[in-house]
């Protein structure tokens, strides 16, 4: 039903808005922490755009970070005796009173000034020099939005793990292969064996066929951890643990909820097809290769767009069953990377978690009519 006033088409436009800012600020984040540095992934207050600082640092224009705001006045000294001779330092003004003879003021720091330091490009280890750092007032640091493209390379680089530290170190393009192994021949048996299986309950008359079809719908209700146990113990006898089989091998048997989608769109085919059909001679298997799939476009699509989505982003299923890091699909590799030592690096995450998803994205958007389509002739009659 359409609203029939012009107010209500404006508070449903405004709902579906305010509904999907809702979805969409989630992946703009990501995308927005993808692009910055490190420190400001959880910097506060949250900026969206990243920055980047610049100032003089010994006469040179560069790169810094705002470390931390200076509260009181003092100065920037260079320390004139102790371990710490010829090195700068910051005192604040009763500080500087008290070390008025071991120190020279370089210059001085009014309260309200950044500690700033010399941004270094750490991406392939430390050992570098120092970074220079000094206390300079709020005008003499300039800001301008930066997206740092160069965190992605990275990122997929560093998700295999350290190439020094790892002696197993597996690639992005691996992890990447198998999630695309498993999807793809998901993607395949879902939609043959579903499909097959769907067409015997929608268009064949058989005995049983109703309580075969209701304790199929029945499997539905069963989740999937109380078959967790039982499933791994069939998978270890035939010794398929550590392999990609256990991901896709399932879904050449049939899976509850796309028998039931697929049965109600053959359902709303006209019979007077197949009934012509069969008065020219053709088998029920002709009948279902040239008659019925290529009808039933828009609901494979849409079980093949399900089952995608579901196995890219499946964790539960390869945290089980895959044993070595050169099977890991792209949710396992991610996971992985969170854990490793060392704290996480939030950007390189985000950026490879961008990269993950781009290709169920792309996918969606050639398909996404078909889908929709699909979604809405199921069940329906005409």
């Amino acid at each position: 039903m359409r609203p029939k006033t012009q107010f209500s088409r404006a508070v449903v436009t405004a709902l579906l808005l305010l509904f999907s800012a809702a979805f969409a600020v989630p992946f703009v984040w990501l995308l927005s922490t993808s692009l910055k540095p490190i420190e400001q992934t959880l910097s506060l207050p949250i900026t969206f755009l990243p920055r980047a600082h610049y100032a003089d640092l010994d006469g040179r224009r560069m790169e810094v970070t705002l470390d931390f705001q200076v509260t009181q006045a003092g100065a920037v000294v260079r320390l004139l005796s102790g371990d710490d001779a010829g090195k700068l330092g910051f005192m604040g003004a009763a500080q500087l009173a008290q070390h008025a003879d071991s120190a020279v003021v370089v210059h001085p720091v009014a309260a309200g000034s950044w500690h700033v330091t010399q941004r270094l490009d750490r991406a392939t280890g430390e050992g570098g020099p120092s970074p220079l750092w000094d206390v300079l007032p709020r005008d003499r640091i300039d800001t301008h939005i930066k997206f740092r493209w160069e965190n992605y390379p990275r990122a997929l680089a560093a998700l295999g793990g350290d190439a020094e530290s790892d002696r197993h170190r597996v690639g992005f393009w691996t992890f990447l292969a198998n999630s695309l192994t498993v999807a793809v021949l998901g993607v395949i048996g879902t939609v043959i064996s579903n499909a097959i299986i769907a067409y015997g309950f929608a268009r064949l008359r058989w005995k049983g066929r109703d309580a075969f079809f209701a304790l199929t719908l029945a499997t539905m209700m069963v989740p999937f951890p109380v078959l967790m146990v039982p499933l791994y113990g069939v998978f270890k006898a035939f010794g398929l643990i550590g392999t990609l089989l256990p991901l896709w091998l399932p879904t050449w048997f049939g899976s509850a909820f796309n028998i039931f989608l697929m049965r109600q769109f053959f359902r709303t085919i006209p019979e007077e097809l197949s009934e012509a059909a069969r008065i020219d001679g053709c088998s029920e298997w002709r009948i279902f290769w040239r008659i019925i799939i290529p009808l039933s476009t828009p609901v494979l699509v849409v079980a093949a767009l399900f089952h995608f989505i579901f196995a890219w982003y499946d964790f539960l299923g390869p945290l089980l069953y895959l044993t070595r890091k050169d099977t890991y699909t792209l949710a396992i590799a991610l996971q992985s990377y969170e854990s490793q030592n060392g704290g996480v690096q939030w950007h390189y995450l985000m950026a490879a978690s961008a990269v993950t998803i781009l290709p169920v994205i792309i996918l969606f958007l050639f398909g996404q009519k078909s889908f929709i389509r699909g979604i809405a002739t199921t069940g329906s009659k005409g």
